[in-house]
């Protein structure tokens, strides 16, 4: 309790406005994106569009070999994250040399040594819930290469055995939750270079979050691989 005393005002409303700038454009660009096709909507339309040629190849060796390089970026992502969250509880051992580094910087802002140590448990929380989202988004692509070997014989397909398109459709869309999990997690890391901004003064947090939302859209809404993905010639 001791940390609600220590703490300035201003810190805790720059923290409030952190949290609420991410979850904000979390839930923008989950919603809002489905009306102004955001990357990860427009690359949906490309995974139900890959899992329906699955059910139209027999063997599918090819679809096991995509899925499983897919879900190597977030294993990778899962081990990095776990080196991070250990080199911040390594640095809570020698919380005294890093905040005396900081307090060189001319502008930064001078905090007692429990409030410095807070702002590396808030950085530490961010990687954890980035690991969360890593691991789980791994074992989606588990769950999506599952689906695919349960794929009936393409020739089954052909005589109208079964739907064609409901079974595409529940594919691809299982293959979209692991890729916008991972998304989460690849947010976390974009606002935690924006966490590490509070260990020179609030201000800057809130700038730093702010630069991390404009990058973001930036990227999820009008870059330039975004309107080569949406050209209508391709669908």
């Amino acid at each position: 309790m001791k940390i609600i005393t220590l703490l300035p005002l201003v810190d805790w409303l720059a923290m409030g406005t952190f949290f609420a700038m991410w979850i904000g454009y979390a839930l923008f660009a989950k919603f809002g994106g489905r009306h102004e096709r955001s990357l990860i909507a427009t690359t949906n339309r490309y995974r139900c569009l890959w899992m329906l040629q699955a059910t139209a190849r027999d063997p599918r060796m090819l679809d096991g070999l995509i899925t499983q390089n897919l879900s190597h970026t977030p294993s990778f992502f899962s081990s990095t994250t776990i080196i991070i969250i250990g080199g911040l509880l390594a640095l809570m051992g020698t919380t005294d040399k890093a905040a005396e580094l900081v307090r060189e910087i001319p502008f930064a802002t001078q905090t007692p040594m429990l409030v410095f140590e807070f702002k590396i448990l808030v950085l530490m929380g961010i990687f954890v819930y980035a690991f969360f989202r890593f691991s789980w988004s791994m074992r989606q692509y588990t769950f999506v290469a599952l689906v695919i070997g349960a794929m009936p014989p393409s020739q089954e397909f052909a005589k109208g055995m079964h739907d064609r398109q409901a079974m595409a459709n529940r594919a691809g869309a299982l293959v979209g939750a692991a890729a916008e999990t991972f998304n989460d997690g690849l947010r976390a890391y974009y606002f935690s270079f924006a966490a590490m901004a509070w260990f020179f003064s609030p201000f800057a947090l809130i700038a730093a979050a702010a630069l991390v939302v404009l990058i973001l859209y930036g990227r999820e809404f009008r870059s330039d691989v975004l309107q080569v993905l949406r050209d209508e010639r391709f669908f």
